[in-house]
């Protein structure tokens, strides 16, 4: 069984990290009627990774990436009792590798890298039909907080 190593991303891993943006992408397709038609892309991965204000991290194996994930400080809105929180991303795992622990392994990362930012929260998004990845993230310690709701085809 090989070794996991969890290391912050480089501008080399480029190629490979947009391999793992079209995966989210077409993962995440059936859960959102609003994507517009291929290609698209979520992300500016080389600016997230030359950030001061984000962490862009990659789990490998033997060699290879296998999965990633960032944090990005957002200002919080003005009401809230924190001025700022990190936003987590790009949570992505290869098929082969998922069941292994690494999306707790990239939240942990993250979770550490804000802590020594200053920041007490952190918040994501997830596809109220994912349930997958609402588990996932539940064993991690998130617990569900606002569901975006809309309206389409308004007439």
């Amino acid at each position: 069984m090989s070794e996991f190593i969890t290391r912050r991303a480089l501008l080399d891993d480029l190629d490979t990290l947009q391999e793992f943006e079209q995966g989210i992408i077409a993962f995440e397709r059936p859960y959102d009627p609003t994507l517009k038609p291929d290609p698209i892309s979520y992300y500016d991965l080389g600016e997230l990774i030359k950030s001061d204000t984000a962490e862009v991290v990659v789990v490998e194996s033997d060699g290879c990436l296998v999965a990633s994930g960032y944090a990005k400080i957002r200002p919080a809105k003005p009401y809230l009792n924190h001025e700022n929180y990190s936003y987590l991303g790009f949570m992505y795992t290869h098929p082969d590798f998922r069941g292994k622990g690494l999306n707790k392994r990239i939240v942990n990362t993250l979770k550490d890298w804000s802590v020594s930012k200053g920041i007490t929260e952190i918040r994501l998004t997830v596809y109220d039909e994912n349930h997958g990845a609402i588990k996932a993230y539940e064993k991690a310690g998130f617990k569900k907080h606002i569901i975006e709701m809309r309206i389409v085809d308004l007439k």
